[in-house]
């Protein structure tokens, strides 16, 4: 995650290191790299633009410090304005005393494998009962898959053999309640934002069940088109965050930096493998001590 990116930056730090100051000139140099590297790990242009302008003119805007090296001054205005970009705090998943979240997404972005990793994330973290609710009544083996995640977390899925996906999560909030299950997450099935009967669908699910969060699922690998995503589920829905899928793999991380800026809509997870506890919350401070190699 993020090895492209981290490699570049660290690169660029580390030749600053010869600068008795930072000056117009070198900065130029300096920035060209920093736009570069950005650029190549699929970071929005625009965002690009505004981080490089913003950092130039508090580098050459900035008292330099006589206790600060260039270097330890450049490095410290970087951090701060990738702390910016990603939202600065990490935004904590909901933990009432009961709780119903939903995911949505596109087709094959991961929604039913993350409704186990969260499951058995906050079983872990929050030592909650969670349940599953199976309302993605369109592809065939979509609740075959998720009874089978289940089974093999020890968590139990609610399922009806109807096509009403109002009923069956009604239904399956009743049965949580009823057997004493507090974190009820709801499985809903792969839809285009610009599909308006199941974009409908998902609107009248939301006003009667009313979860506290919506989560956007999102394959980091699809990159830039990722923002158009959450703008198109957004403007339908009040979505409270975003799971970032596939950043293990050959994703060049960058859909990570722009996501927040360009949307507001804070990324809470992301997806680091396969495996039912391959999930990790999305800390901003942690991940710019990654990409700056400053370790976790």
């Amino acid at each position: 995650m993020f090895e492209n990116i981290s490699e570049r930056l660290q690169k660029v730090v580390h030749n600053i290191k010869g600068y008795g100051r930072i000056s117009e000139d070198n900065i130029s140099d300096i920035l060209r790299e920093v736009r570069l590297a950005l650029l190549e790990s699929d970071v929005n242009y625009t965002v690009v633009k505004e981080f490089t302008n913003k950092v130039k003119e508090k580098a050459l805007g900035v008292e330099v410090q006589t206790s600060l090296k260039p270097s330890e001054l450049f490095l410290k205005i970087l951090k701060d304005e990738l702390l910016e970009l990603m939202g600065k705090e990490l935004v904590p998943l909901v933990n009432n005393k009961f709780n119903i979240v939903m995911l949505v997404g596109l087709q094959g972005s991961g929604k039913t494998t993350h409704v186990g990793k969260l499951g058995n994330l906050v079983r872990k973290k929050f030592k909650k009962n969670p349940m599953f609710i199976a309302c993605d009544v369109y592809r065939p083996a979509a609740i075959d898959q998720l009874k089978q995640i289940g089974k093999e977390l020890n968590i139990y899925v609610f399922s009806e053999d109807i096509k009403d996906v109002n009923k069956i999560a009604e239904n399956g909030i009743k049965y949580a309640k009823d057997n004493n299950y507090d974190y009820v997450i709801v499985d809903t099935a792969g839809r285009l934002h610009i599909d308006e009967t199941l974009m409908q669908e998902l609107k009248t699910l939301n006003s009667n069940i009313n979860p506290d969060e919506i989560l956007l699922v999102i394959d980091s690998m699809i990159g830039q088109d990722a923002v158009n995503v959450i703008e198109g589920f957004n403007n339908e829905l009040p979505i409270t965050g975003t799971i970032l899928t596939k950043m293990d793999g050959d994703t060049k991380g960058g859909v990570a930096l722009s996501l927040r800026h360009l949307t507001k809509i804070p990324i809470k997870f992301v997806g680091t493998s396969e495996k039912l506890d391959g999930i990790m919350e999305f800390d901003p401070s942690r991940m710019v001590g990654r990409i700056l190699g400053e370790g976790d």
